[in-house]
Order: C-alpha cells, then sequence, then structure tokens
C-alpha cells in the first residue's frame, strides 16, 4: 500500500485534491480553532462562506449565534468575531454557531466533494492524524494561509499532522512536504506567537486569542468532519 501526504495551501488549493484525497484543513489563527473549541464545548457548528449564507443557515436554526470575521472585520449583525476565546468563555452553548471566516472556512467548504474533510488545530492534530491513519490511503493537509501567505502558525499545524502521518507509513508526495516536515518538528507552539498572524492579533487588542491558542496543544481528542453542511465530532 503506497500511502501518500502532502502539504499545501490557501482555499483554492482544495481544488486540486478534491476527490482524490482526504483533507484536512489547518487554521490555526483562527477558524479551526474557533470551530474545535465549539464543537468540544457541546455546539452545533456549521461554517459558511459568506454573509448571506449566514443568515440563510440562521433562519433554520433556534437561536443561532453568529460568528467570524472577513477581512479582519466582524460582519454586521453578528455576536461575535472570530475568537475561540470568546467561544469558551460563553455559557449558552445550546445555541449553535454559524461561523465564517476570510480564508478557513472558504477553504472547508471549497473541499467539499473530498473522500472526507476534516479540520484540525494545535488542540486536536494528533487526534485527528490517528484518525486518518487508517482510513485513508492519500491524504492532503491544506493550511489555509491570509493575505497571500502561509502563515507560521498554518505551517507547524499541517506539518505536525504530516509527521504523525508519516510516522506511520505515508510518504510525503514532494520535496515541499519533506521540507515542512523537517522544518516544524520538534518546533515550540510559541514559536506561532511570532508570526504574523500573531502580530495582528496583538496590534488589534485580540491576545486574548493567542494566549488561548498557544496554551491549548493537543488537549482534545475531537476529530471534526464536514457532513454536507456541518462540521460534526465524529470521534
Amino acid at each position: 500500500m503506497n500511502r501518500q501526504v502532502v502539504i499545501d495551501c490557501f482555499p483554492e488549493s482544495a481544488a486540486r485534491y478534491r476527490g482524490r484525497y482526504a483533507i484536512i484543513v489547518v487554521d490555526v489563527i483562527r477558524f479551526t480553532t474557533t470551530a474545535v473549541t465549539a464543537l468540544s464545548l457541546g455546539r452545533r457548528v456549521f461554517p459558511v462562506q459568506t454573509t448571506d449564507e449566514a443568515f440563510e443557515v440562521a433562519a433554520s436554526l433556534q437561536e443561532p449565534l453568529l460568528a467570524g470575521e472577513l477581512g479582519g472585520n466582524m460582519p454586521y449583525g453578528f455576536h461575535l468575531t472570530n475568537s475561540p476565546a470568546q467561544i469558551a468563555a460563553r455559557k449558552d452553548i445550546h445555541r449553535p454557531v454559524i461561523l465564517v471566516s476570510s480564508s478557513g472556512s472558504q477553504l472547508l467548504l471549497n473541499a467539499k466533494g473530498s473522500e472526507a474533510v476534516y479540520a484540525a488545530c494545535f488542540r486536536n492534530f494528533s487526534a485527528v492524524a490517528r484518525h486518518v491513519i487508517d482510513k485513508h490511503e492519500k491524504v492532503a493537509v491544506l493550511g489555509a494561509g491570509a493575505r497571500g501567505e502561509f502563515r507560521r502558525e498554518d505551517q507547524m499545524g499541517c506539518a505536525w499532522v504530516a509527521e504523525k502521518l508519516s510516522e506511520s507509513g505515508f510518504t510525503p508526495e514532494n520535496s515541499e512536504t519533506r521540507a515542512a516536515i523537517s522544518r516544524w518538528s520538534g518546533a515550540s507552539p510559541l514559536e506561532a506567537g511570532g508570526g504574523r498572524s500573531a502580530d495582528y492579533l496583538k496590534q488589534t487588542g485580540q491576545e486574548e486569542d493567542l494566549e488561548f491558542i498557544l496554551k491549548h496543544i493537543d488537549d482534545l481528542t475531537l476529530v471534526p468532519s464536514l457532513i454536507q453542511r456541518e462540521l460534526v465530532p465524529i470521534q
């Protein structure tokens, strides 16, 4: 069995792998961290790509919570931004979350039609890797990216998933994947605090999200999968 893993980036990259690979989406700052955190608390999570879609989905749910950002700004009529720290602090866990983001939700929904679509972040990268090892032969680990850049934290998250797969017999598909695994193997999560996404959070007074992300490392066994229009914990 020739099992393969590849690392790539950006929402449009999903088209290169859709239908032939299982896709793991990584958007550490902040979409997949927010989604995974919400699911871990027992919330339902509905990712969307536009505000119009968000309000359409909201009309079919009871007391939905609209969360997210587009272009760094919380859309008009939303309850909170794309914030794992804010989601974790709320007590109204009966309210389903409709979640939009500039890159992460775009990538996740672009991956629809793949063999399977999963969401990973620093909180659950080992769990997602363990789940896919015996279930798929070809896996694409895709970073969401931001403003045309494969951000440091997403490189790290993708590399950590791919490293665990390679340790279990998956072959890196290209030299870029091998280089990413080597570059970030054994790296401290704190290195994510020096990237541009982290700088943005600091500059915009959203340090609580950065602190939350860097304090929650591999602490969940949750494996979210995109089932129709909803992210569902399948483990």
